[in-house]
């Protein structure tokens, strides 16, 4: 699964690990994050991440 990183912040989506912090569990594939799901370090929406 691919990475996927925030463009304003820089914050790193990684699939394997997940944001169990917000509930997403480990191996969730950033296609299948939740529509409102946020970037936990600054709040950009799934938009401003771009895959690495």
């Amino acid at each position: 699964m691919e990475k996927w990183k925030c463009t304003a912040c820089g914050f790193v989506y990684d699939p394997a690990v997940g944001d169990p912090d917000n509930g997403i569990a480990p191996e969730t594939s950033f296609e299948n994050l939740p529509e409102d799901w946020v970037c936990p370090v600054c709040g950009a929406g799934k938009d401003a991440f771009e895959q690495i």
